[in-house]
Parts: C-alpha cells; sequence; structure tokens
C-alpha cells in the first residue's frame, strides 16, 4: 500500500478502547497513532495493548486541537456520524491522511471538526465503539488502495479452498508492571 496513515482520538476516556484502537493500527499498519486532550494517562494505560504497538509506533499526545501538528502534507480525516458528511464505501481515502475519531458517548469537538479536511460516517444507524469504528477505517483503507485481485463474480475467492492445518494457538500475552 503506496503513502502513510496515523489514527487518533481526541477526549478518549477508557483504556481499554485506546488499547483496542492502538493495537489495530499496529496491525493494519499505521506510521503513528495520537491523542487530543485524552482524559486517561495513554503512555500508562500499555496494559490493554497486547502486541506491543506502543513500542512500534510513534505516539504523539496533544493538550488541545491548536496544538495537534501533522506531518506537512498529511490530510486530516474525522470519523463522525453527521449529516453532510461522506459515506466511507464513497470516499477517495488521501495518500497521506491521519484519521482522528472522537470520545465514546461523545462527538469530535466543532474546533477539530473544522480543522478536518475531510468528514467521513460509516453508514450505520447509531454510532459504535471507537475501536470498531477505527478498525473498519482502516479496513476500508486496506481495500481501496491494497493492490488485491479482482473479486469473483460468483460467491467465494479467486484461491483454492485451504486443506485443514493444525489450528493457530492464540495466547493472550499479559505485561508486568
Amino acid at each position: 500500500m503506496r503513502g502513510f496513515f496515523g489514527v487518533g482520538v481526541e477526549g478518549i476516556s477508557k483504556e481499554a478502547n485506546v488499547g483496542n484502537l492502538v493495537r489495530s493500527a499496529h496491525a493494519f499498519g499505521a506510521s503513528f497513532f495520537f491523542a487530543i486532550a485524552p482524559s486517561v494517562d495513554i503512555q500508562a494505560m500499555k496494559v490493554s495493548d497486547t502486541s506491543d504497538a506502543f513500542d512500534h509506533l510513534p505516539y504523539y499526545q496533544y493538550e488541545n486541537v491548536g496544538k495537534l501538528d501533522l506531518p506537512k502534507g498529511c490530510v486530516l480525516v474525522g470519523v463522525e456520524l453527521v449529516e453532510n458528511s461522506v459515506e466511507l464505501p464513497s470516499f477517495r481515502h488521501p495518500t497521506r491522511a491521519a484519521y482522528v475519531l472522537g470520545p465514546e458517548m461523545g462527538s469530535l469537538s466543532p474546533e477539530l471538526m473544522e480543522k478536518c479536511d475531510h468528514i467521513v460516517k460509516i453508514p450505520m444507524k447509531f454510532c459504535v465503539n471507537v475501536g470498531v469504528a477505527g478498525a473498519l477505517v482502516m479496513y476500508d483503507r486496506m481495500l481501496s488502495m491494497g493492490r488485491f485481485a479482482e473479486r469473483p463474480v460468483r460467491a467465494g475467492g479467486n484461491a483454492e479452498k485451504p486443506q485443514a492445518q493444525k489450528p493457530h494457538e492464540h495466547r493472550r500475552k499479559t505485561r508486568k508492571n
């Protein structure tokens, strides 16, 4: 995939949601993670980040929207369920982007929405968890900007059915303080 992207949150208050979002950002290949006026100490909440994402992604924290400083040429894309926003399946992702999501039980601040170059929404009946919303946006970016084979006309994929293998063992890693 060409270009780069970062993921950020404004006013986040739940450590587990930050862990979920930064873990997804790491898995999807984000270049950085940022937070604007978080209500939790994100550096200290590494307990819920089981992929060590904070050890692999640069993390930037800003006191307020006015201090937000993105890389030159980076386009700020707000993710918010508002009337005039672009539906995600119709949105062309910028090559260099920073996606920002709002707090739990809230919305992006008017100041941040004004700063955004684009506002997108996930076409749903109501808001979902910030970690889920972020993962959906990153997945859409990967689908639209990745180099994948065209989907077949019939149901199924282009690859042959894989042979049964021993299941992969997923072990949850815990951190010790």
